[in-house]
This record gives C-alpha cells, structure tokens and sequence, in this order.
C-alpha cells in the first residue's frame, strides 16, 4: 500500500498559538458552568467538571515549569483546586496566569520541558496550544456542542502527537514491530514504524495501514476521543491496532 502525499511544516506563528489557547479557553468557560456533571463522550468515567480542572492543573504545572525549572512535587505548583471554589472561576484565573506567563516570558526564553531537545517558552505555546483544543472539545462533548478543531491547528497537533509523544516517548524494547502505519490528512502525510524503536518519516511510501480524515477528526481518532467510523481506515487492521495501542500508552 503506497501513500502518496507532500508534507510540510506545520509549526505555526507563536500568536497563532495564543490566538488558540485564548479562544478554546473562552469556549470552556462559557460552556463548563452549565454542564459540570455531564459526561465527557470518547473519555468515559469523565466529566465536564474532571476535564476542566485537569486543564486548569495542567495550565498551573507549566507556569510553574516556566518561573522554576522543573517541577518535582506537587507543592511546586498550585495544583489542584480547594473543594469550595468555584470550578469555571479557579480554570479562568489558571488561564489568565498561563496566557500572562507566555506573553511575558516569550517563545524564545528558556523553559524546562520534558522533550530534552526544544528547552524554550516556544515548546509550551504549542503544547499548550494542543492541550486546550482536545479539551475545549471534552467539554463541548458534554453539551453536544462539538466545534471542530481549526484545520491549522489540528494539523499540527497531528504533527505534535507522532513526533513529541509517540517517537520521543513510545519506544517498547519488548514490543514486536508492528508494521508501518500512514497517517494523511490533505497533503501531509506521516509514516509511522512501530518497532521497540518508533520511528517517524514525513516522506510519501509503502505502508501496511492507513488512517486518513478531515484534520480535526484525525487527531481526536488519534487521541482516542473518535471511533474509526470517524476516519478512513485501510490495510492491516494489526497495524492500526499497534498505532492505538503505542498511542494510549503515551497518552495517558
């Protein structure tokens, strides 16, 4: 099975990414309050309520990662809210200290991050970026008001989740090679390896599956938020089996 497609960069401008995280966190803000109790579709066990304060936890983690190093211990940042605050209240002061934080600081300042390659302000514009669209979408589930994800930012964050999370951290020295597997959207295109060591080509060629969709659809399939009648699923089934299987394992 050839796949046959040119990739680009996807990286976007710094207040590309801004841009998203103010908006999707605006969205979950205006939404969560009405709907705290509601189920999170594609997340079971989870609520509205769970996803909104992981977000806000995971926003005070990083203006903690960006003032001090690495944090070590949950005292190192204002991780969790008291049990009588309000919970849209607590994530919208969260994001106003994140937003704050990124606009001082700037993507070109140093910054601990767990990707040891990209130690800058930058690294969490764009994960921040991607962590706040997949979870403007929880919460939107929840109302069954889902907004698709824009089309640039969820090519990249296709781009984020194969590189950052599944190449930099998936690899299994117990895990059998699992065929290569091809993920496409438009023109871009990802070959994925799944060996104990994963390995990662932007470059058109043979694979043994292929999972292409409308960009938004393919990362949430990607993040596990989609069933495969969500996106185009071809080849060997083992294959695309693997890919979920190393994904979750990352994500989780």
């Amino acid at each position: 099975m050839d796949a046959a497609a040119t990739t680009t960069s996807t990286v976007l401008a710094p207040d590309r990414y801004l841009d998203s995280i103010r908006a999707d966190g605006a969205r979950m803000s205006e939404l969560a309050g009405g709907a705290l109790d509601a189920e999170v579709v594609g997340c079971p066990g989870w609520t509205v309520r769970d996803a909104l304060l992981h977000t806000a936890e995971v926003y005070s983690h990083k203006v903690a990662a960006m003032r001090g190093g690495r944090p070590r211990s949950v005292d190192d940042w204002q991780h969790a809210s008291d049990a009588g605050d309000d919970p849209v209240g607590w994530y919208q002061a969260r994001l106003d200290e994140l937003l704050a934080e990124l606009e001082q600081r700037g993507p070109d300042a140093s910054s601990w991050t767990w990707y040891e390659p990209t130690q800058t302000v930058g690294f969490w514009y764009r994960r921040m970026a991607q962590e706040s669209a997949v979870h403007r979408v929880d919460v939107e589930s929840g109302l069954d008001m889902v907004r698709p994800i824009d089309h640039d930012i969820a090519v990249d964050g296709i781009d984020e989740l194969l590189d950052w999370f599944l190449v930099y951290q998936g690899d299994d020295p117990e895990a059998s090679a699992g065929g290569t597997v091809a993920v496409r959207t438009g023109d871009h295109i990802w070959r994925v390896r799944l060996a104990p060591t994963v390995e990662l080509s932007r470059e058109p060629g043979a694979a043994d599956a292929v999972v292409s969709g409308e960009p938004s659809e393919l990362l949430l399939w990607l993040w596990g938020r989609r069933p495969d009648r969500a996106v185009t699923v071809e080849g060997d089934p083992s294959a695309l089996t693997a890919l979920r299987s190393r994904l979750h394992d990352v994500t989780q």
